[in-house]
């Protein structure tokens, strides 16, 4: 008994160390957008680069899926170990090489699509990670604590989070800002090649899972896993329902919880970049056990309970928590929105989407260059229609300031004069009571890391279970294909996507808030799908 219950920590020990280490490189990336955008998209506006950033953040999630697809397949064919070492490589060698990329300055546009093939490939090996370790340690765990078990995966991304932000912390302190935003910011990244040589000697201790093991001994491996999974009218049923009443919305909530409050720390609230890093550090610290308990708890009282009631509480509480996160934060900007609020009135036909992937916009209309500016500084600000044709304004409470229309400008003129401009605008800003940054003295930390604490708390009720919830709802023979893809095209399209559409949306409309209804909508069908059509799971047989 001893040597069993042994045997069943060092099962989840590997299998969890090692997955740690692959999120601890792929979400490198997402600490570091702000370095990332600065270096490698520095050849448009700063908005869109900002954007961009995020979608090559994204772009990692987006193959995520065919990754599923493609080592789910080999994971029912070959076996769950081989594979997931397999995924390890191509993660570890793919970020380290992030580290020795040069920047755009060096190689121009280059630099940006080395960047996103790389990022693909980090997609494709996290897109076969997941599904095999946890279906490996689900295989291997006693009846009646399958939850349990696999609540370890579910702490990995968590920590492989904090171990990257902890790795920044360091490096930032040990380095200076300066130093490290220009090129100490590749440390982490390289940091990653002692964590595969760690994480590739953790996994080969491992042995095959004896469920796979069973079914190769008696000739009832899947041999077509990919047509058993999705051609069969009732698996695909199971797919459908998985993907729609659990994973969309475990994926918004845990991509809120954990990464859209970093880009709003920062690039909303103004933030410094190592306060955010160790706020979130710190709430993801105290978060991380309540993955074990609501993991424990899903084997008593069932998955789908636990997961829809976090969907439940993210959609009744996401704003007044982000307005509270703004007032503990950045307490003058959260003052100065309500005594001075920002309106900008300008011609709509002389505004244009502040987006553009190619760099020949110049956004240099009265109305661009306002709310550019803005959006820059991370205000807040309605939107007024004005007659055809007239020059843009900025209402500051009772202050009005007449933009700048910078048409047929050279981009030498129209950069000073967006300059020029914006100091005006910025001035007044500081005198209507908006911060240029916000004052580490006046940032409530207990009050933050509290409500940062509360956002991860949702992020395990929806998480902790998920993956005993999708490992019980298919057959053995073809389990690694069939729950990987549901699980990747909810956090890899619905979550990954998240940073970038909310940013868009608030740059598009000028709320601050704005891009918290992505989520809210997302998790709203989650609920009502799961709460009708989902069937619970839980102690179904692994064999």
């Amino acid at each position: 008994m001893a040597d069993k219950a042994r045997n069943d920590r060092l099962i989840v020990g590997a299998a969890s160390a090692g997955t740690v280490f692959e999120w601890y490189d792929f979400y490198l990336y997402g600490s570091l957008t702000a370095y990332i955008s600065f270096h490698f998209f520095s050849g448009v506006n700063e908005t869109t680069g900002f954007i961009l950033a995020l979608m090559a953040f994204a772009a990692g999630f987006a193959v995520r899926p065919f990754g599923a697809l493609v080592f789910g397949r080999l994971g029912d064919l070959w076996g769950r170990k081989n594979t997931f070492l397999v995924t390890m490589l191509l993660m570890g060698l793919s970020t380290f090489a992030v580290g020795l990329l040069p920047d755009y300055s060096q190689i121009g546009v280059a630099a940006p699509i080395i960047l996103v093939v790389l990022r693909l490939v980090q997609g494709l090996a996290l897109g076969g990670e997941y599904g095999g370790a946890a279906t490996y340690v689900a295989e291997h765990a006693p009846e009646g604590k399958r939850g349990l078990y696999t609540s370890w995966i579910q702490t990995t991304a968590t920590l492989g989070l904090f171990l990257s932000l902890v790795v920044i912390i360091l490096v930032r302190t040990l380095l200076g800002e300066d130093a490290f935003k220009d090129w100490g910011w590749r440390i982490p990244f390289l940091v990653s090649a002692i964590l595969l040589g760690l994480s590739l000697w953790i996994r080969l201790k491992l042995n095959e899972s004896p469920v796979f093991q069973k079914m190769v001994a008696e000739g009832r491996t899947s041999k077509r896993p990919l047509a058993e999974a999705f051609a069969d009218r009732g698996n695909l049923k199971l797919v459908l329902l998985a993907l729609v009443g659990l994973t969309a919305g475990q994926a918004v909530v845990w991509y809120t919880g954990q990464f859209y409050t970093l880009f709003f720390l920062e690039k909303t609230l103004k933030v410094d970049g190592l306060t955010t890093n160790m706020l979130v550090a710190t709430a993801l610290l105290i978060g991380t056990p309540f993955f074990i308990l609501f993991g424990w708890l899903s084997d008593r009282v069932g998955r789908k309970p636990i997961i829809l009631a976090g969907c439940l509480l993210a959609v009744l509480t996401y704003f007044p928590v982000f307005k509270a996160l703004t007032a503990a934060a950045n307490p003058a900007l959260a003052a100065a929105s309500v005594s001075a609020p920002v309106t900008v009135i300008a011609d709509p036909a002389d505004c244009a989407f502040q987006f553009d992937p190619v760099g020949r916009s110049a956004f240099a209309s009265s109305c661009d260059i306002a709310k550019s500016a803005l959006a820059n500084a991370g205000v807040s600000y309605r939107n007024e229609a004005a007659p055809a044709g007239t020059l843009a304004q900025v209402r500051i409470g009772d202050t009005v300031i007449p933009s700048v229309d910078g048409t047929g400008q050279s981009r030498q003129e129209l950069a000073k004069t967006r300059a020029a401009w914006t100091k005006v605008l910025g001035e007044a800003l500081s005198q209507a009571g908006y911060p240029a940054r916000a004052d580490p003295a006046q940032i409530n930390k207990p009050l933050v890391v509290a409500l940062l604490t509360l956002l991860v708390l949702y992020v395990t009720m929806v998480y902790g279970p998920i993956a005993a919830a999708l490992v019980e709802m298919f057959p053995a023979r073809i389990r690694y294909t069939s729950m990987s893809l549901p699980y990747h095209i909810g956090n890899g399209w619905f979550g990954g996507f998240l940073p970038a559409t909310a940013f868009a949306m608030v740059a598009a409309s000028g709320d601050i808030y704005r891009g918290l209804w992505y989520p809210i909508v997302v998790a709203t069908i989650t609920l009502i799908v799961g709460s009708v059509w989902l069937k619970e799971m839980r102690g179904s047989q692994m064999d």
